[in-house]
């Protein structure tokens, strides 16, 4: 594998330093790519609603954008095993941005087939956004793995806030350019993703999963440390239970979410109080992270999984009980929803990194992600036809009780040590 005189290890700076570099990069990235990712799924089902005259299919470009995070998940994890993770990422990110624009092209002709392909593409960007908390626990050490990965994780709060805000203003600049107003939305995300992908390009260096191979490498023919993967295999139960948790945070979090804001706007609520209830409940998915880093570190990894199946049980019943009219309740369902999410993703990442070698470890991370996007692609599919045939509060209780499955597994993980 050949590598630029940036990542030879010779010339980076000491551990600590690169790895302060690295997460620096990355919240820079992360930051504009959240604005990129809240504000497509502000208005993607609103919009595919509007073109389609029908409910039933609101759910499917959540389902359409998280398949295509899915099939993303394994060329950016693929790109990042065989490259590194700053040719990976920005490759996704650029994906991202070019289905934006397909998304805008589609609703200024009116075009159904191209809107839906537009949006397979755009999960690219989906899957880059998650996917960059790989690459921050890259150079960390065990004991602080979940804390890295939670402050990759925490910068996508400021773009994912900002960005639903900014859903009217986005719809005004679409008015003035002759494209439908539910569009305007993706014109910022295609400028995010585009901008990420940039930043990533010219100052992710060195790279820090070609980096921590070399220092692995080095290690072991130093005799100075056993695998990487030793240490790493007694913090925690695994790749399967982390992946598990991860899988029913994602499918009950978008089939919840992408159905809310339809529940409010055939309720009589705005498009910007929608676009505020997505920008508080992206807020909860991100904002949280440096604390439940710290509390994945110190409690352990499967005391905070099963928190996550507690927490979005509590979402579901508190979306199900909450009157129509109360924006007030809706946003504490959302907020516990992005809540239970994040206890979930930080912890499942962690097991999952905990589990895997640098050398093996890219590819495994997007396969395992892979299942993580199919699971909310499903939500998101099954979201619409759900309310559809009963109700949105039949849904956020069927999806809270589902969450519970976490619990059980944490169990008999645990029985299993």
């Amino acid at each position: 594998m050949t590598t630029s005189a940036h990542d030879s290890p010779t010339d980076a700076p000491p551990h600590s330093a690169t790895q302060r570099r690295v997460l620096t990069v990355l919240v820079a990235s992360q930051i504009l790519s959240g604005a990129g990712l809240a504000a497509g799924i502000t208005v993607g089902a609103l919009l595919a609603q509007d073109m389609l005259g029908s409910t039933d299919l609101a759910g499917l470009p959540t389902a359409l954008f998280t398949a295509g995070s899915a099939l993303a998940a394994v060329g950016v994890g693929r790109v990042s095993h065989s490259r590194g993770r700053r040719p990976g990422l920005a490759a996704g990110y650029l994906t991202g941005a070019v289905g934006s624009a397909g998304v805008v092209a589609a609703a200024a002709v009116g075009s159904a087939v191209l809107l839906f392909t537009a949006l397979l593409v755009y999960g690219a960007g989906t899957a880059t956004n998650l996917q960059a908390r790989y690459a921050g626990a890259d150079l960390a050490a065990p004991a602080h793995r979940a804390r890295a990965v939670s402050t990759v994780l925490v910068a996508t709060t400021l773009g994912g806030v900002v960005g639903p805000t900014l859903a009217a203003p986005a719809g005004v600049l679409a008015d003035a350019l002759g494209i439908p107003t539910l569009a305007g939305p993706f014109l910022l995300s295609g400028t995010a993703y585009g901008l990420a992908a940039l930043v990533l390009l010219v100052r992710l260096r060195p790279d820090p999963l070609l980096l921590a191979r070399r220092l692995e490498a080095e290690r072991h023919a130093a005799g100075a440390a056993t695998t990487a993967q030793t240490p790493d295999s007694s913090r925690g139960p695994g790749l399967v239970l982390g992946t598990l948790t991860m899988i029913v945070a994602q499918l009950v979090m978008v089939a919840v979410m992408t159905m809310t804001p339809v529940h409010m706007h055939d309720h009589g609520h705005s498009t910007v109080a929608s676009g505020l209830m997505i920008g508080i409940h992206v807020g909860a998915m991100y904002l949280p992270s440096p604390v439940t880093g710290w509390l994945v570190d110190r409690y352990g990894r499967r005391t905070v999984a099963a928190a996550a199946g507690l927490t979005l049980l509590a979402a579901g019943c508190t979306a199900a009980a909450a009157p129509a009219h109360s924006v007030v309740l809706l946003a504490l369902a959302l907020a516990l929803l992005g809540l239970g999410w994040n206890f979930g993703l930080v912890s499942g990442t962690a097991m999952i990194t905990d589990a895997l070698p640098p050398a093996t470890r890219a590819k495994a991370q997007g396969m395992a992600d892979v299942s993580v996007a199919v699971a909310g692609a499903t939500g998101g599919l099954a979201s619409g036809v759900v309310v559809s045939a009963g109700s949105f509060p039949v849904l956020a209780l069927a999806s809270g009780i589902l969450a519970l499955a976490i619990l059980p597994a944490v169990a008999a993980t645990a029985a299993g040590r």
